[in-house]
């Protein structure tokens, strides 16, 4: 379970960025090619800050689909197939993944003072 240890590194960085201010809401995007699995990242967010400065706040995970363009069409395509990388227009496999390995902190939601 990497899981655990991703929130580990988010909640440093969220430390970081807040600056001692009450952190309500982090705000990920995880791409549908990474392995992590959205609903154990909202598990181990529980147990990585509770009992800490960050415990109360939610991690709220936006899933992002994989898409890719083909070069040999230029058509874009989602794929809900995996590994198969090939063109939903075309069936090449001269692709470029163009969405769905994001892993990021898109923001932060501060409390009130």
């Amino acid at each position: 379970m990497h899981e655990l240890s991703i929130c580990g590194s988010i909640a440093d960085i969220v430390r970081r960025h807040a600056a001692d201010r009450q952190v309500e809401t982090i705000h990920v995007q995880v791409g549908q090619l990474r392995q992590i699995v959205p609903d154990t990242l909202v598990y181990c967010w529980s147990l990585v800050s509770a009992e800490t400065g960050l415990s109360g706040s939610v991690l709220a995970v936006e899933s992002v689909r994989a898409r890719i363009t083909c070069h040999a069409c230029g058509s874009t395509t989602e794929i809900d197939e995996f590994p198969v990388l090939r063109c939903g227009t075309c069936g090449g496999a001269d692709v470029a993944v163009v969405a769905g390995d994001e892993f990021m902190i898109t923001s932060l939601e501060l409390a009130e003072v």
